[in-house]
């Protein structure tokens, strides 16, 4: 017993001593109490429990690939599958470190008239099972291309590119944020809040998205994460910040798009937190500057935030569990952009060339454009309604179709008329016919003099056969069209 009183008596005569080191580098208030500042301990306390956090992920991070080994193995399957892959980097993380994405198509690094679809993981640093699953979906991918129906209907039909870690600095260094500590799902302009308006002063990362959706038109995308086990859908926030439901105008689809991915999952449909396992974002967890509105408002791309793991950071050895249960989610995810929804082209009928018009869904306050080069457009919905499709486009009329979409899709091409001014010109054409009117006058002056009559006769004979090659120009490319689009077998097909 006196041994224990003389090391109590000991332990709180030296106490002022190890005050000092303790506090060093901390801030303290004035105090002649002789105890730390409370404030310091929880400081103290936070900086320990970081310590303490970064030695158990590092722990954790056993088993899984580095940055260098991902940008290996990311260059190795470029290699190994380049008949079906195309390796390119988006930008540069604020340490440097390559944004890679990987591009699986049968034409890959082609334009087609084809949906695009994207996968991003490691948004947060500390949720990685993304970055492992995204190159198990990619090398399974090429391995059964041609043996595999789903394999071969995405590779056929899709251009699906994978960004495997958008935040491999976070990854570095143990944390949710990247190098500058910021949490990159909260730093892109926000539809409720002027947050993150400066596009100047975000982060590398944000900024290589945003470049990257003016580069490519995506139909659909999807980033993975961790933490829980729900398929995530917007709206992410509300206007008041309240924890209530709150649709998008494509609430129907995105329910429909979430689901597929809950009911194809080994056991996520099962939740008892999350009926369905589907989830709106507000009504769950609201956050503002979120990548996935901002997908869906700016970038015109159905996005959806699947938390495809409990654990945020689980073992290695749970890899290849983790990976069973999200691989026919993440195949019948990228699928549904040609299995369901409204597909076609849109031409004008002056020329035939086509045109990157506008389609909308009458009762949807939601536009999307076709594309720039192929006028193609892919327009997401849920299977089981009928729906009027509208297609505009400046100086033409619009046209509008009904159709009831069923579990397959439905594809409808629209040929829109330019619209005649009252002096019964064309307010807008995009033919590029080599008759026109100074070619003609220049044709009447050659020709004019003694044989005058028989220049008219020649003048009237050229506009003939010009105009039978215009028409002939214009007719070309819709017609070889449809008819490709019969050879292939499309179903359902409508030209309006």
């Amino acid at each position: 017993m006196k041994l224990i009183f003389s090391l109590l008596f000991l332990s709180l005569k030296l106490f002022p001593f190890f005050h000092p080191a303790i506090a060093r580098g901390g801030a303290r208030t004035s105090n002649t109490s002789g105890f730390m500042d409370h404030s310091y301990v929880g400081g103290w306390a936070r900086h320990l429990f970081e310590e303490n956090q970064f030695q158990k992920l590092d722990n954790l991070a056993q088993g899984y690939m580095t940055n260098s080994d991902l940008e290996k193995a990311i260059k190795s399957f470029g290699q190994r599958c380049a008949n079906i892959a195309r390796i390119y980097s988006i930008g540069k993380s604020v340490r440097g470190v390559p944004l890679w994405v990987m591009e699986i198509s049968d034409k890959p690094g082609e334009e087609e008239a084809e949906p695009a679809f994207k996968f991003i993981g490691n948004v947060h640093g500390d949720e990685p099972v993304g970055r492992e699953l995204l190159l198990l979906l990619a090398n399974w991918l090429c391995d059964n291309y041609m043996k595999d129906p789903l394999a071969t209907l995405i590779i056929n039909k899709v251009h699906l590119h994978i960004l495997p870690s958008m935040n491999p600095d976070g990854f570095s260094l143990r944390r949710r944020g990247n190098a500058n500590n910021i949490d990159l799902n909260r730093d892109f302009p926000d539809q409720f809040f002027p947050i993150n308006d400066d596009v100047d002063v975000l982060q590398p990362e944000t900024k290589a998205i945003m470049r990257w959706l003016e580069e490519i038109h995506f139909t659909a995308s999807a980033s993975l994460h961790g933490g829980a086990l729900v398929a995530n859908y917007p709206w992410d926030g509300t206007r008041d910040k309240s924890k209530n439901y709150f649709g998008c105008p494509d609430d129907d689809t995105f329910r429909f798009l979430a689901s597929v991915y809950s009911r194809s999952h080994y056991n996520m449909s099962l939740s008892e937190e999350f009926k369905g396992g589907i989830t709106n974002g507000a009504s769950w967890y609201p956050i503002y500057g979120g990548m996935q509105d901002w997908n869906y408002i700016y970038g015109g791309c159905f996005e959806l935030t699947l938390e495809i793991s409990d654990d945020k950071w689980p073992t290695a050895n749970e890899l290849p569990i983790l990976w069973h249960f999200n691989k026919m989610s993440m195949l019948n995810l990228v699928a549904s952009l040609v299995k369901t929804g409204v597909h076609g082209r849109i031409f004008s009928s002056d020329c035939g060339r086509p045109l990157p018009a506008s389609v909308a869904i009458k009762g949807i306050n939601y536009t999307i454009k076709a594309s720039q080069t192929f006028a193609d457009y892919h327009r997401l919905l849920a299977p089981g309604g009928r729906f009027e499709v509208v297609a505009t486009m400046p100086g033409y009329k619009s046209k509008r179709t009904h159709i009831l979409l069923g579990e397959e899709a439905a594809t409808v091409d629209f040929v829109l008329d330019p619209e005649i001014t009252p002096t019964g010109t064309l307010l807008r054409s995009g033919c590029d016919c080599s008759c026109d009117n100074k070619s003609r006058l220049r044709l009447v002056g050659f020709l004019s003099g003694p044989q005058l009559e028989l220049s008219f006769i020649l003048i009237l004979i050229l506009i003939l056969i010009s105009m039978f090659l215009c028409f002939l120009l214009k007719r070309r490319t819709i017609f070889t069209y449809l008819k490709h689009r019969q050879s292939v077998g499309q179903k359902r097909s409508i030209v309006v």
